[in-house]
This record gives structure tokens, C-alpha cells and sequence, in this order.
């Protein structure tokens, strides 16, 4: 990643052109952040290609799941749905938030509303409880309660979150290729991971990804600008040549193959499909509100870590590692989970594959309009915007961990076991849990019991011994049988 001084913006040839670029550059703030509108571009590309996938794995989620009446989700709405959820709520962070985070339907909270809410309920009402989720957010942050939470945050554990969210992007990047991948049950081992599909490197897919780590990892040693955009692009081509030559048997979740008919039209048929207090008739009051409950705490805390990991890593935040303007940031994230529940789509959240497009240099919220926008084109092109491979996209995330692991780790003062511990708790836990929340949630337990250990417990502020109390209340849920 470049942090060279940003180079003076060229005399455009055309004045109307100069006078667009100045608005942008004032409105945005891109000159001022350091960055350049081609590297907004193309961070903007890159974090589109890191997180294309969410367009075929959300509907897989939630469409193989069934509803207490036995009725399934449509794929192709579910598709549509999800994209243009992605580049509404995108486009609206950018905007507003103007910070180069990227937005869709989040993993983990998609299968909490197919495998807990669903069976429970119908879709709509299931949905509806999504929706209510996202204002209760929205509420925290009118309130001032959400940002109070995040500025209690110890500077130290906030490097913690970003370090976690670095290995934890890793892991993602290793498994979604395929270079590891789970050893199913059968095999009555206690080891979880496994090098390959069976123990060992094989087949054409493990080597475009590694081939691809390699170059991204070497144009960013090279400084090369748009390093992780072009070994995107350039691994997709050679996924293209080998599927046309070698026939992979499977490529996992996207076969680079290109689309005999490119153009799909998008089927609106489940937005506005959401009941808001359905729920509650069939599941009671009190099982509502935990499972409403359930949701807010995924999204709050995911939401909070991408937010603090990726705006860290972009250099928006001040000395004391707090985000001017957090406020507009926290208020378009509640209205994006309400969004995606009245969508149908789950609830949609702050993606941590935005490191992506930060790693390229975005800066500004115009990276978002650029990824919004193809979210919004692949509403109409889906089969061309999910041709990227998994192989070809996940070494930007290798790329990225490594970057935000290298920037962050020094920051924690490892000589104050009360600090350094939990920290060490919340970078671990998030990839060994394979959830942001959890290693949020464990680290800010650990915290504040060490630091009552400690005798220093005046010093952990008291939204800290809150949030601390809920993440247990959470834990202890199942064996109070509150679930």
C-alpha cells in the first residue's frame, strides 16, 4: 500500500471534466485524504470482485431453508434482492458516511434468520424481526449509546479488533479458495482444518490461488499501483483459460465460465415482504425479543469491529483511534440492517472485505459509489459479476490480513497483562470462532475481569462493564433455555 504524498491533480483537457473532479475531490474530500480518484476507482473495483460472492451465497443460505410452513425463498429474488440491497446501502454509506465501506447481507446473521427465526415463524415474519433489529440500532445511535460503547473501547483492544478482523479475513480468504478446508465429522478427528480438499495441494483451482497470492503479494512488494485489482483481473482470466481448456470438475461456489447470455433480468417480487410483529403471535413475546435481541447483538458488534478495523486501516481515524463523524457511519449501518430485512435479504452490515478496496488506496466514500454502482449493474448482469472465481479474489484478502497485522500489532502495550490478554483473547477468537462477535465479546469479558482482578476496575469505563454483562447474558442464554 502506497503512503506516498498524493500526487497534484492533472489540468483536465476538457473544463466541464475539471470543474466535475473539483466537486467530487471537495465533496468526497479525496485530495484531503491523501488519495487520488483513480485510486477510489479502483479500490472500489477491488472491494466490489473481494465481496461479489455475497450474490451467490446469500440466496444459498437463505433459500435452503424452509419456514415453519414448509415455503422456500426464491433464488432469482433472493439474488435481487441481496445486489440491490448491497448497492442501496453501499451507495448510501458512501454518501453520507463518506468512508469507503462497503455494505451487504451479513454472514453469520443470514444463518441465525434461516436456521433460528425461520423454522419458528413464516419469512415475512422472520424478516419483520430483522427489521425491527435495524431500528432499535438506529435508535442506540440517536441516542448517543452506540458511539459511547465504541469510544470506551480501550485504544489497545481496538488495534485488538483490527488484528482479529486481519486473521479472521485470512482464515476466510484460505478457506473460500480452498488451500484449507474442513474435515467433515466422519472423519472422528479433533483437527478442524486440513491442508486441501484431502491433506494435500490438488487440482487447477488450489493454483490459481496460490498463483495468485503470489502475484498480489509481489506487485504490493513492487508497489505496483492497483496491485490487488490486477491479479483479481489477471487470475480470473487464467480461470477463464482453464476451465475453457481443462473442464474443472468444480471450482466450488463460482465456475469461471463465461455466460452464454450475460443478462438477467432482476425479480423485485420480495421487497417490502416483511412483517414486523408477526413474529411475536407465533414464537410469544419474550422468545421475540430474544431472538430480536439475537440479531441486534450480531449486527451492533460485527458492524463495530469492521467499522473500527477497516476505518483504522484507512487512516480516518485521530490519535486516540476515534472516527470523526461516526455518528453518520453507525446511523447508515442501523438503517442498512432495517433495509435488508424489508428487503428480504437478511440483515445487511458493514463487509470486512472493504479492506480490499482500502488496501488499493480508497480513502473516501467515493470507493463506495464505485462498488455500489456495480452492485447495482450486476442487478441486470449477475451471471458476468459472479464469473470471478473465489480462487481469483480471496488472495486479496491474504494481502490485506497481512497488511492490517503489520500496521496494528505494535500498537498494544503487551507489557499490561489486563490489556494484552484480552487483546490476545479478541485477535484469536475471531478466526477459531469464525465470528467477529465472538471475539469482540470475549475479549471485552476478559477485559473487564482482569481488570477487576487487578484492582484497577475504576478504570474500565462502566459502558464497557455493560456491554460486558450483555456478551454473558448472551453466552448463558442456552443454559438458562432462553433460546
Amino acid at each position: 500500500m502506497s503512503t506516498s504524498a498524493p500526487a497534484k491533480v492533472p489540468a483536465p483537457e476538457q473544463p466541464g471534466a475539471g470543474r466535475a473532479y473539483g466537486a467530487l475531490d471537495r465533496f468526497f474530500k479525496i485530495s484531503e485524504r491523501g488519495s487520488t480518484l483513480p485510486r477510489e476507482i479502483r479500490g472500489g473495483f477491488a472491494t466490489f470482485f473481494a465481496m461479489a460472492y455475497i450474490i451467490v451465497l446469500n440466496p444459498i443460505i437463505l433459500g435452503s431453508a424452509k419456514d415453519m410452513y414448509g415455503h422456500q425463498l426464491d433464488n432469482g429474488q433472493l439474488v435481487t434482492a441481496t445486489a440491490l440491497t448491497a448497492a442501496f446501502t453501499t451507495l448510501l454509506m458512501g454518501v453520507i458516511g463518506n468512508v469507503p465501506i462497503a455494505l451487504a447481507a451479513g454472514l453469520g446473521v443470514n444463518s441465525v434468520v434461516a436456521l433460528q427465526l425461520a423454522p419458528r415463524m413464516s419469512w415475512p415474519d422472520a424478516m419483520g424481526m430483522v427489521v425491527l433489529a435495524g431500528f432499535v440500532v438506529m435508535l442506540l445511535v440517536a441516542t448517543g449509546l452506540r458511539e459511547r460503547v465504541m469510544n470506551a473501547v480501550p485504544y489497545s483492544l481496538r488495534k485488538a479488533i483490527s488484528i482479529g478482523i486481519g486473521l479472521f479475513i485470512m482464515l476466510i480468504g484460505l478457506v473460500d479458495s480452498g488451500f484449507v478446508s474442513r474435515i467433515p465429522d466422519v472423519a472422528q478427528t479433533t483437527v478442524p482444518l486440513q491442508l486441501g480438499g484431502d491433506g494435500h495441494l490438488n487440482g487447477w483451482p488450489v493454483l490459481v490461488f496460490i498463483l495468485g497470492a503470489l502475484l498480489t503479494l509481489a506487485l504490493i512488494v513492487r508497489k505496483v499501483p492497483g496491485a490487488i485489482l490486477v491479479s483479481i483481473v489477471a487470475m480470473t482470466v487464467l480461470a477463464l483459460v482453464i476451465e475453457a481448456v481443462a473442464k474443472v470438475p468444480s471450482w466450488g461456489l463460482t465456475t469461471p465460465k463465461w455466460p452464454g447470455n450475460p443478462v438477467a433480468s432482476p425479480d423485485f417480487g420480495l421487497i417490502g415482504q416483511a412483517s414486523l410483529f408477526g413474529g411475536f403471535e407465533k414464537v410469544g413475546v419474550l422468545t421475540g425479543i430474544l431472538f430480536v435481541f439475537t440479531v441486534l447483538l450480531s449486527c451492533f458488534f460485527d458492524a463495530m469491529g469492521t467499522i473500527m478495523g477497516v476505518s483504522d486501516e484507512a487512516k480516518l481515524t485521530d490519535a486516540q483511534g476515534q472516527m470523526p463523524g461516526i455518528n453518520k457511519v453507525l446511523f447508515v449501518d442501523g438503517l442498512a440492517v432495517a433495509t435488508g430485512g424489508a428487503s428480504s435479504s437478511s440483515a445487511t452490515t458493514a463487509f470486512v472485505e472493504s479492506t480490499a478496496g482500502v488496501g488499493e488506496g480508497a480513502r473516501t466514500g467515493f470507493a463506495n459509489v464505485v462498488t455500489g454502482a456495480l452492485f447495482g449493474v450486476a442487478l441486470f448482469l449477475t451471471p458476468v459479476a459472479t464469473m470471478v472465481p473465489s480462487q481469483a479474489a480471496t488472495p486479496a484478502l491474504l494481502a490485506v490480513g497481512f497488511l492490517i497485522l503489520a500496521n496494528s500489532v505494535k500498537e498494544i502495550d503487551w507489557a499490561d497483562y489486563t490489556i494484552a490478554i484480552p487483546a490476545f483473547v479478541t485477535m484469536v477468537m475471531m478466526p477459531f470462532t469464525y465470528s467477529i462477535t465472538n471475539g469482540i465479546g470475549m475479549g471485552f469479558i476478559t477485559f473487564a475481569v482482569l481488570r477487576l482482578a487487578a484492582g484497577r476496575g475504576r478504570e474500565v469505563p462502566v459502558a464497557m462493564y455493560a456491554v460486558a454483562a450483555v456478551f454473558g447474558f448472551y453466552y448463558l442464554m442456552p443454559a438458562l433455555g432462553l433460546t
